[in-house]
This record gives C-alpha cells, sequence and structure tokens, in this order.
C-alpha cells in the first residue's frame, strides 16, 4: 500500500546526475503559490494582517516552539517553530528507501523550522548588533540541538528577502532545514576544497583569502575577524561571501566574540546592498561542513548573499553557465560607495 502522498515529501534520486530531487506537496498551501508575480510589499505588509506580528502570533494555534528569545520585559524577540508547509518533515523516522524501476527514492525526513523576529519592519540591515548576535545565537542553538538527530546529514540555514527570492510573508524570517542529504551546491564545494587540499596541503578558501586581502580590489569590509568581499568568479551580479578570517569548518562552535564580529560584518554587507543597489529582493545563506559523522577540516565555513539581478535564461538553463553583467572588480566598487553604519 502507498503511504499518503500528502504525509511525506519525497526524494528522487536523478540517474544521471547522482543528486536528490525534493517534491513536496505540501509547499502548494503557501500564501504565495497560487499568486503570479506577488510583490512583497502587498503580502501581509499591514502588522494588523501579519500572521508573524507578536498580536496576531500569540492568537494563533501553533505547534509548540523549539526556541524562544524574550527581552527584559518579558517579550518574546525571537520565536523558532515548525514550518507549516515543511518541504523535510519529522513525522516519521524512517527513511524508507526503495527502488522504483531505475530509480531510488526515499521518503524526505528531516526538520523544517522557521525563526521570527519581532519586529515587522527590521531586516539585518536596520538591526542594533546585540539584535543580529541573538539571531546568530538561534543559529547555532538549533544547530546544535538538529545535528545529532536520527538521518540528519546536513543543515541549511537561510533567509529569502522579497518575492522574487521565494519570500511569502513579509515579516522577518529565517529557515532552518535539516535534512538526510548532503545538497549538490555544498557536495560540490566539499569535493572542490578537499581536491585542492590533497594537491596543495592547503584551504582553498584560505589561500583565496589571503590573496584578496592582499589585493583589496574587491573586498567591501573588513574587521579583526570577518572579511566581506566580491567573490572573483561570482556566480551572479554583486554576489557577496562573508569569511572568517581564521580557518574554521564548522559554524555551529562559532563563539560570542565571533559572533560580534560576524553580526557587524553581516549588517555591514546587507546596509551595502540595500543602499547601494536600491533595496533588491535576494537569498542569504550558510555553507559550513556537514553533520554526518565525517570530517572536513578541510572545509571553510561562510555566508553567501545572492542578490537578484540576474535571470537564468536559455544558456544558464541549458549548460548551467551562470552569466554576470558586471565584473566583481566594478561591484565591489558600487558596493563600497555608501552605507549607513
Amino acid at each position: 500500500m502507498k503511504k499518503d502522498s500528502k504525509a511525506f515529501s519525497e526524494l528522487r534520486r536523478d540517474l544521471v546526475s547522482g543528486t536528490w530531487v525534493a517534491f513536496s506537496t505540501k509547499r502548494r498551501a503557501r500564501p504565495d503559490f497560487h499568486k503570479e508575480n506577488l510583490r512583497v510589499s502587498d503580502n501581509y505588509d499591514d502588522p494588523k494582517n501579519c500572521p508573524f506580528c507578536r498580536e496576531n502570533f500569540d492568537k494563533q494555534k501553533q505547534e509548540k516552539d523549539t526556541l524562544i528569545y524574550f527581552d527584559k520585559n518579558g517579550d518574546w524577540t525571537i520565536r523558532v517553530f515548525p514550518n507549516k508547509f515543511p518541504i523535510f518533515s519529522s513525522k516519521t523516522s524512517s527513511l524508507n528507501r526503495r527502488d522504483e524501476g531505475p530509480f531510488e527514492i526515499m521518503d524526505g525526513i528531516g526538520y523544517h523550522e522557521v525563526l521570527v523576529a519581532a519586529d515587522h519592519r527590521k531586516n539585518f540591515p536596520d538591526l542594533e548588533i546585540p539584535q543580529i548576535v541573538e539571531v546568530f545565537d538561534a543559529y547555532q542553538e538549533r544547530y546544535l540541538a538538529l545535528m545529532n538527530k536520527r538521518n540528519v546529514k546536513y543543515i541549511s540555514i537561510f533567509k529569502n528577502y522579497g518575492s522574487t527570492a521565494g519570500a511569502s510573508i513579509i515579516h522577518p524570517h529565517n529557515q532552518i532545514v535539516a535534512m538526510p542529504i548532503i545538497d549538490p551546491d555544498v557536495a560540490r564545494s566539499l569535493d572542490g576544497s578537499a581536491r585542492y587540499f590533497q594537491a596543495h596541503k592547503e584551504c582553498v578558501h584560505c589561500v583565496m583569502l589571503e590573496w584578496e586581502i592582499e589585493n583589496g580590489e574587491r573586498i567591501i569590509f573588513e574587521n579583526e575577524d570577518f572579511v566581506v568581499l566580491c567573490p572573483f568568479v561570482s556566480r551572479v551580479s554583486f554576489e557577496i561571501r562573508i569569511y572568517p578570517k581564521k580557518h574554521l569548518s564548522y559554524f555551529e562552535r562559532i563563539t560570542k566574540d565571533q559572533k560580534i564580529k560576524l553580526s557587524e560584518a553581516m549588517r555591514t554587507a546587507l546596509r551595502k546592498v540595500k543602499y547601494n543597489l536600491d533595496d533588491p529582493d535576494y537569498n542569504m545563506f550558510l555553507h559550513t561542513a556537514p553533520c554526518d559523522g565525517q570530517t572536513y577540516d578541510h572545509y571553510h565555513w561562510h555566508f553567501e548573499i545572492f542578490p537578484k539581478t540576474n535571470i537564468w535564461a536559455g544558456l544558464e538553463l541549458s549548460t548551467g553557465i551562470e552569466v554576470c553583467s558586471i565584473l566583481p572588480e566594478e561591484a565591489a566598487k558600487i558596493l563600497k560607495k555608501k552605507s549607513k553604519i
């Protein structure tokens, strides 16, 4: 007997590339699924109608929060809770790995959580440093709670800002997804860094950082612990990466002092995007070593920010080759022009 297709997402493995694709029918119920060309500013823009705002959120019947932070007045500042429309589900612990014809399938077992900040209008560029530190505290706390769960091999932490970046609600929120696979993008990055280390006995990211800092042309900002830059081989126009200067493989081991410096770097990077690029939609995400029990000391964790400046068309879709309309050197010059620091 087949399982209810609504109960689980499903992972199907491509026979040619070997990569997994997730199918989640529950995602069709999201607020934006049937609305074409929806601007985020029109979707729950009024706090009175926003399901994530404190007054409305507290009235809703929610699944149990996995984490809540409070201010000195007893009001919540951050809540983390299960996504109502999860890509991966924890309803069962069995992957139910099986074959269908020549294809390999397994259930999409994992965890999908939403991190919501209390303020309806304030994203990373608008927050004070302690508020951003609190977000990174929540990232780390949830990462540590999920990493040893059964079948979890990788934890993706990301933020979608704006409708074209995939955000269905304007209220500031982030997502944390614990999954039973290592995603293809991270897998390629891991393989590349491992090959470089085997050939040169050095971290490829450290080598790139040393050269970039010495060159300085693509550096947007740096402090004692972190550097913000437009990578030499940017995949989209105005791509930004935030690296720890010290070789660090595992984000979950970040210290309190490092979180303060990271918060400064993240706020600066996103303020430069906001004020120099007219507040575009963007995706921001973490790349870190997996939590699958293997050792990845050759890897170097970092955040990537992809402003929605590129549209994938025929060439990109048919070849996988990204085409940027601006050199990263010029992008860095534009981004360094101004920001409200």
